[in-house]
């Protein structure tokens, strides 16, 4: 049986932030991380999302229960439609943690470029963009 919670776009979803990791089902090894050979921080020292840095870490957390509540669903051979409806769930949130820190990188990095001249500037709207097309084409 899974619970319901609400999820990062204000519905509810089954999600499973209370079961426990099991050893073999942590592939954390196994992403693969993408970089544009971005800076690690602006001149400033620290990242746009700094000061929400807490929030975004609670809210990846929850995004990690649902997606571990995936894994328990197919275990526990749950219906088909309730999994895809978790799935949509789970990607909902992604994409809203994901806009939440593009908007923050555009406020903070994109802006701080712009103090220092077009060629930074043009440099993170570039990277920006980037991201932007990666984000649509999931």
């Amino acid at each position: 049986m899974t619970t319901m919670d609400a999820d990062t776009t204000g519905g509810t979803a089954p999600t499973a932030a209370r079961a426990t990791p099991q050893p073999d089902s942590d592939h954390r090894g196994d992403a693969q991380t993408v970089t544009d050979n971005a800076e690690t921080s602006p001149a400033g020292g620290t990242h746009g999302y700094a000061q929400q840095k807490d929030a975004h870490i609670k809210r990846l957390r929850r995004i990690e229960g649902q997606i571990r509540g995936l894994q328990r669903m197919l275990e526990e051979d749950v219906y088909c439609i309730d999994i895809l409806t978790q799935v949509s769930a789970s990607t909902k949130g992604l994409q809203s943690f994901g806009l939440q820190l593009l908007e923050e990188h555009l406020r903070h990095c994109v802006a701080d470029a712009a103090v220092k001249g077009p060629e930074a500037i043009d440099a993170k709207v570039q990277e920006a963009t980037k991201a932007i097309e990666r984000m649509l084409r999931t």
